[in-house]
């Protein structure tokens, strides 16, 4: 198979790699032998080394099989970016558990669904949950809740050294802790760690949710290994023991979890960790105080940082900052000019997917960075664009849907054989997502499949209709969907949110549409908005908006 995208990767990144037999608590323990005193986690100015984390996560491990966890047996938690999601992490995976991490935002029927489909009974989760998990305890496996308070974050390393006769204990069994309890009460415990392999699973990670019911895709320690192993040589910029990572992405979304949690341990890194991605205040005072050098995000966090009246005003120092990628969704050509400039590094808009935990694609650190691409398959990812009908494959620069094979690529569905046969066939993984590629291998993502739009027997992308109206000078964001119609049975629709103090008409919209898209492809009726609602890591939920609109609420 042809590759032309290896001619445009940055000279220090090769066309192959190897992997190491490893599994992905390794890159703790080994940071922790290089380096044992740098700080692994920096939260509100408290920091936990390395060696300590380590320690901990021995613990914390121990401490899940006495309380009955099993090799292969999966555990919930439901922790925002902070020290403890770290530790209950690389613990869960080091007892043999395989990790269900849970939005904390969760309400009581997405929780319920998770927590049923996994089967979790062990769960790891904020105090502020409890009165959440007791409701759903009859209708889900929950067994034992070890729950923390945020600030627990500054007395984890003191628990190792409390008299366990000071605390109370909990049973095996239909059981709560505190998870302080439990590093207290484990810490001379004799438990016998499992041997974890490769091959073993590491992690269910539910997809978003944004085109049908969440579905965990179950990824092996060896995938999250091979995409780590991808991105610490992509980042040729960076450099082992030297690095910190501002980690205010979500943790429990495999982004996070690979790109700044798994990256960052690999590469020795201190991650500073922001417990609430939307508060910008939060993310420039750990960008100043910290001054880190790797920040993967979504766009709307370098839009956000970018329009902040005190960085305008050059309040805060950015220059620290050696590497952005930008993923969940797309990356305008202003925005990453505008944080480039202010900040002296490059942001790259990269692709990734759950079902390939994480990353596939990434523009180069110091190549092309190509506008409205989402760059370069990474070394060892072998692309295809087939013909949304025949499955055939296409001529370059023509559209289909991407097809991916790699060393990342999931397992399979947990509880869906009928999704698998649909999703992986003769080890390619269906993306569901449309796509084009340009001669030079760069690749470019036009729209999800599911999300076509078909007007008069034509077919109209989404994206395409929302890129043309962002660039209307009073328009902030748009999102385009196809709603029903009672005769013509599906129409376009778009949702605008203009910058603030602006006025704008539909049919200023519709007019504008019209001078640069063909007749079918204007939107038929258009809605002003304050937001759009979005995913935990940024992605418009067109499906919500459909939703909201069929009940006719979809104006704020």
């Amino acid at each position: 198979m042809l590759k032309p995208w290896i001619n445009h990767y940055d000279k220090d990144v090769p066309a192959k790699l190897s992997y190491p037999d490893m599994n992905v608590f390794d890159y703790l323990d080994q940071a922790a032998e290089r380096y044992p005193d740098k700080a692994c986690t920096i939260y509100r100015d408290q920091g936990i080394t390395f060696a300590e984390m380590r320690q901990l996560s021995d613990v914390l491990a121990r401490g899940l099989i006495e309380l009955g966890v099993q090799a292969g047996e999966r555990v919930g938690i439901i922790l925002p970016n902070i020290p403890q999601f770290v530790l209950a992490y690389y613990a869960v995976l080091k007892a043999g558990g395989v990790v269900v991490a849970i939005n904390p935002q969760y309400k009581q029927l997405e929780l319920e669904y998770q927590l049923r489909d996994s089967g979790a009974q062990v769960i790891i989760a904020l105090a502020a949950h409890r009165e959440l998990l007791d409701e759903i305890r009859q209708t889900t496996p929950i067994k034992t809740v070890l729950y923390t308070h945020v600030e627990d974050a500054f007395d984890l390393v003191d628990a190792l050294h409390i008299d366990p006769e000071l605390v109370a204990g909990c049973g095996p069994v239909e059981a709560d802790c505190w998870l302080t309890t439990v590093l207290t009460r484990s810490r001379e415990s004799l438990a016998a760690l499992p041997k974890v392999t490769s091959q073993d699973v590491a992690i269910f990670q539910y997809s978003g949710g944004t085109t049908g019911i969440p579905k965990a895709a179950i990824g092996l320690h060896r995938n999250l290994v091979a995409n780590t192993t991808m991105f610490r040589r992509w980042l040729v910029g960076l450099q082992d023991g030297q690095e910190t990572v501002l980690a205010a992405i979500p943790l429990f979304h495999v982004y996070g979890m690979v790109i700044a949690m798994s990256v960052g341990m690999g590469l020795g890194a201190s991650l500073v960790l922001v417990q609430n991605p939307r508060n910008i205040e939060e993310i420039l005072s750990a960008i100043q105080n910290y001054r880190p050098t790797l920040f993967p995000g979504v766009p709307s966090m370098y839009q956000a940082i970018n329009l902040h009246a005190d960085v305008a005003a050059g309040k805060y120092d950015l220059s620290s900052i050696k590497a952005c990628i930008s993923g969940s969704a797309p990356l305008l050509p202003e925005v990453k000019l505008r944080f480039e400039t202010l900040s002296g590094g490059k942001l790259m808009e990269g692709y990734g997917l759950s079902e390939a935990p994480t990353a596939t694609h990434c523009n180069p650190m110091f190549g092309e960075n190509r506008t409205g691409s989402i760059g370069l398959p990474l070394p060892d990812v072998d692309c295809r664009i087939v013909d949304l009908d025949t499955g055939e494959d296409v001529p370059v620069g023509e559209r289909g849907e991407l097809l991916i094979r790699s060393p990342q690529v999931m397992l399979g569905y947990h509880n869906h054989p009928d999704e698998d046969a649909i999703t992986l066939t003769d080890g390619w993984l269906h993306t569901g997502d449309v796509a084009r590629m340009d001669a030079d291998g760069y690749f470019y993502l036009v729209d999800r499949k599911k999300e076509l739009i078909k007007v008069g027997g034509f077919q109209v992308w989404p994206r395409e209709i929302e890129e043309v109206v962002a660039l209307h000078p009073k328009v902030r964001e748009c999102a385009v969907s196809g709603v029903p119609h009672p005769v013509k049975v599906e129409i376009v629709k778009a949702w605008v949110v203009l910058k603030p103090g602006e006025e704008l008409s539909v049919d200023e919209v519709r007019r504008w549409c019209g001078q640069h898209l063909a007749g079918y492809k204007v939107p038929s009726e258009v809605t002003f908005r304050k937001d759009l609602p979005r995913s935990t890591v940024g992605k418009v939920l067109r499906r919500e908006l459909r939703r909201m609109h069929v009940a006719g609420i979809d104006a704020d």
